[in-house]
């Protein structure tokens, strides 16, 4: 048992209870997540999720990758292999990291997995049509999205301008901001508003927020119009039209 002695851990206020950064996207006939943490299965039984359709991968840090496992609680109910998402460095991790379910021959009850390498080309599940783009995490590349008018960019301390092009006429965004403090690969606050001011969408969420943020109820006075953090269970609802 771990004992946490951050207040923030143990505020009584639901938006302080923050799981590892993840998203659902739901349309009328498609349902993908983006990154399955170490979280996931707590998040797809928190959020009553029994069906996806695709999930997608921002990049191979164990926080966004490491619930790959228990993807296999969906192939049960398809009786079909999920297809998966990612660029080449992340592909590389997960067939070395999930090794057994990549292999030739394969045990019984093993996750079931169609591996995709993706680029920058958009490419299309279901009714959703995605295009990935590029985003610095210190040195390594962290792949973002954009689908219509909302953009999910997790893990970034920096956008050059082809991906600020691909941002630009968004009207939702999601922008990771790690904590107030000065941060090797993370945006913080500071850098994460400056940059969402930059790029102007009408609404901006904060995700990926650690527990040094602070408060919930607090922080949020902090920020500029327009400008909120995300929480565990936020819906945002989108005019799917770029």
């Amino acid at each position: 048992m771990i004992a946490c002695k951050c207040p923030v851990c143990r505020s009584d206020d639901s938006k302080d209870k923050r799981l590892r950064s993840s998203i659902l996207i739901k349309s009328p006939s498609t349902v993908v997540v983006i990154d399955t943490t170490p979280d996931f299965r707590t998040q797809m039984l928190r959020s009553g999720v029994d069906h996806i359709d695709a999930v997608l991968f921002t990049h191979s840090h164990k926080d966004h990758i490491a619930g790959l496992d228990d993807i296999r609680a969906f192939n049960f109910f398809s009786k079909k292999p999920i297809p998966i998402f990612a660029n080449q460095e992340t592909s590389e991790a997960l067939q070395r990291d999930f090794y057994y379910a990549f292999a030739e021959l394969k045990y019984p009850g093993i996750p079931e997995i169609d591996l995709h390498t993706i680029q920058d080309k958009a490419f299309q599940i279901g009714d959703l049509k995605f295009q990935p783009f590029s985003v610095k995490h210190l040195h390594m590349d962290v792949t973002a999205f954009r689908l219509g008018n909302f953009t999910y960019v997790t893990d970034a301390n920096y956008i050059d301008e082809k991906a600020k092009k691909v941002i630009n006429g968004t009207e939702i965004l999601v922008l990771n901001a790690l904590q107030k403090e000065k941060h090797l690969s993370h945006f913080t606050l500071e850098e994460a508003i400056e940059m969402a001011t930059v790029l102007n969408p009408r609404q901006t969420y904060f995700t990926h927020i650690s527990h040094q943020m602070g408060f919930h109820h607090e922080t949020s006075k902090e920020l500029p119009k327009g400008m909120y953090f995300a929480y565990d269970g936020l819906k945002i609802h989108v005019n799917n039209n770029a």
